[in-house]
Parts: structure tokens; C-alpha cells; sequence
């Protein structure tokens, strides 16, 4: 633990955006998860969970949880998947 008061702040702040991190990240990989069984499945809602997926991606680059490449890549493939479907 550090004795600078700072260096305390810190190691508080640092823990609460790992935690506000986690949790966003948590979130986006369910809603990807979720629009990939509606699309292996054929779904009816398959379309509405793509939608929410893409739009949790753009959430996380827009925090800067993803690279906007990244994002891209992860939005075209999931699109791309429905469309085939």
C-alpha cells in the first residue's frame, strides 16, 4: 500500500474504472454472445439482438474499452453472420 496520499487516491481511482471496466466489458461480450445463439438458432428476435450488439460496441469505443478496428471488425462479422443466415 502507499504511504503518499496521492499515490493512495490512485490505487482507489484505478480500482473503480477496473470495476466500471469489467462491468462494461462483462455486458458487451453477453450481448455478442446472445445475437450469435439468436443467429445460430434463427431466432425471430435475431435482428433486435444484432441491433443492441452493435450499438453495445459502439458504447465500449466510444469508452475506450475497444479500438475503433476492433469494433469495426467485431460489427462487420456479427452483420455479416446475420446476413448469411
Amino acid at each position: 500500500m502507499p504511504n503518499i496520499k496521492s499515490a493512495k487516491k490512485r490505487v482507489i481511482v484505478n480500482g473503480n474504472r477496473a470495476k466500471r471496466n469489467k462491468s462494461a466489458n462483462t455486458a458487451l461480450k453477453t450481448a455478442i454472445k446472445k445475437a450469435n445463439a439468436a443467429i445460430e438458432a434463427n431466432a425471430a428476435d435475431k435482428d433486435e439482438l444484432v441491433k443492441v450488439a452493435v450499438k453495445k460496441i459502439d458504447q465500449a469505443t466510444a469508452k475506450g474499452l475497444l479500438h475503433k478496428n476492433n469494433a469495426a471488425r467485431k460489427k462487420s462479422a456479427l452483420v455479416t453472420r446475420a446476413n448469411k443466415a
